[in-house]
């Protein structure tokens, strides 16, 4: 039987999908074994009036090792 363990992250990119990737790359340096990512919401950061960057949150699913 295996077992799933899941952690919820917060981060940014200069599009949606590069935060997403930068959230699985940071995860990836702490945690082995990622199958999936979430996205659970999505924000852009807004200065004058422009979108700067895009924050996710996300719920990144790995295995546990026994």
């Amino acid at each position: 039987m295996s077992i799933v363990k899941v952690i919820e992250v917060i981060s940014e990119g200069k599009s949606v999908d590069e935060g997403i990737k930068a959230a699985v790359v940071e995860a990836a340096k702490t945690v082995d074994g990622i199958k999936q990512v979430n996205v659970d919401h999505i924000e852009g950061i807004v200065e004058n009036n422009k979108v700067l960057l895009f924050r996710v949150h996300c719920k990144i699913s790995f295995l546990v090792n026994h």
